[in-house]
């Protein structure tokens, strides 16, 4: 009879490698199927109301917006939502409609609101027949635009697309790693998912959505941590299809700072603990079957977080008793595990930057050496995250609101 330490050092490396094998599978028949094909040219351009809300964004927003003016699209408006900031933000918004009146609009929030609420107001404030949200770090493709309205058009069901981001700020070696691991593993992630049938979350730094899909599914919540994971699943509890479009760049800056890391990290995990309890309901009925596997696919995941945090605790304790003469010898991870789960590791970022070489053709190979440091930042990181979700989540009390702080953005490296 195997015992549950043995349940637990087997579930920690056959995991990944078993998730490995389908991701890769997964992406590479999204890549030949779907991503690989030439898109037709836009019979219509439906308008875009693309929507941002900033809380002590002074840093970036003037550039971003700069950046919208380049956007190769016909139709389109800006609405930005100043969600209670206490730095120059305000003005800057204020500023940025009066240098862009045909196209650019400012709200003014107090006190801070929350994300969620401020994008709802920005949403009310706005004319589209297309959303698009989006951070207030996030630089557009000057054609993501079209590659997402493509999708509407030939989609009646279409409810929602989400993008591709890509990391601008790579002189730190957190920065470096996540290049990696946008492509290696969320962009992986999300091609298999496709394959599978339902998304687990649209990306929150940029995501298109259907009005009458948003208004469907009554806007944004307020009371969830990750308010991109809980609409992904609302729009598809009501069938709405939700889609990837990787053509769809953007490039954002990332957590710079172990701190900045943390802090994102402990956030979606709590965010995707919250929704998956709160949809708990896609088990009741058979017509939200394909929801199955994402479901059990993320209970897996933090199975293997907490399964991780154990087997390192043992491992720990195992050689601090052997140091101090009480054992024999300490305990060891079996031989073989190590070159297996490398040489997946391995074959899974071969298979990416086959994929998103043409993403990035000038730099991606540049990066690619810092990825193999990839494994002991996020694992670890990863593992801690949902334990600190956990305590999070019972620390808090029940029925606050989702206020924001600014995030660790990576500025210098921006200035720079």
């Amino acid at each position: 009879m195997i015992s549950f330490w043995n349940f637990q050092l087997h579930y920690v490396i056959f995991y990944p490698v078993i998730m490995s094998i389908v991701w890769i599978t997964g992406a590479l028949v999204f890549y030949y199927r779907w991503e690989r094909r030439p898109r037709l040219p836009l019979e219509s351009h439906p308008r875009f109301s693309i929507i941002i809300a900033a809380h002590n964004e002074e840093s970036t927003i003037n550039s971003v917006v700069d950046n919208l003016s380049r956007v190769n699209y016909p139709s389109f408006e800006v609405v930005l939502v100043n969600d209670g900031s206490t730095d120059n933000t305000g003005r800057l918004i204020d500023g940025l409609s009066e240098r862009y009146p045909g196209w650019c609009r400012a709200v003014h929030l107090a006190p801070n609101s929350g994300k969620s609420k401020a994008i709802n107001t920005g949403v009310l404030f706005s004319k589209g027949e297309l959303i698009l949200v989006m951070d207030a770090d996030c630089f557009l493709h000057r054609n993501a635009l079209r590659m997402m309205a493509w999708h509407f058009e030939k989609f009646p069901r279409t409810g929602a697309v989400t993008g591709n981001p890509r990391i601008i700020n790579r002189t730190c070696l957190l920065g470096k790693i996540q290049v990696g691991e946008y492509s290696s593993i969320i962009g992986l992630i999300k091609r298999s998912q496709r394959i599978l049938g339902k998304v687990l979350t649209v990306s929150g730094v940029i995501a298109a959505y259907r009005r009458d899909a948003f208004f469907d599914c009554r806007f944004f919540d307020s009371d969830t941590a990750t308010e991109d994971i809980d609409i992904t699943w609302k729009l598809q509890k009501l069938r709405w299809e939700v889609r990837y479009e990787p053509r769809a760049l953007c490039y954002i800056l990332s957590p710079e700072t172990i701190n900045g890391l943390w802090r994102q990290r402990v956030r979606w995990a709590r965010g995707g603990i919250g929704v998956v309890v709160k949809h708990f309901d896609v088990w009741l009925d058979w017509k939200n079957r394909r929801f199955w596997p994402v479901y059990v696919d993320y209970l897996a995941g933090m199975a293997w977080a907490l399964c991780l945090g154990n087997v390192v605790l043992f491992l720990g304790i195992s050689h601090f008793l052997h140091l101090m003469g009480i054992t024999a010898r300490p305990f060891l991870l079996p031989a073989w595990s190590g070159p297996l789960l490398a040489a997946l590791c391995m074959l899974q970022f071969m298979v990416s930057m086959y994929i998103d070489y043409r993403y990035e053709r000038k730099t991606f190979l540049k990066y690619y050496f810092w990825i193999i440091w990839y494994p002991f930042f996020y694992w670890g990181i990863s593992a801690l995250s949902v334990y600190g979700a956990m305590y999070d989540i019972f620390r808090r009390r029940g029925g606050t609101l989702s206020i924001w702080k600014s995030p660790d953005r990576g500025l210098h490296t921006l200035k720079s």
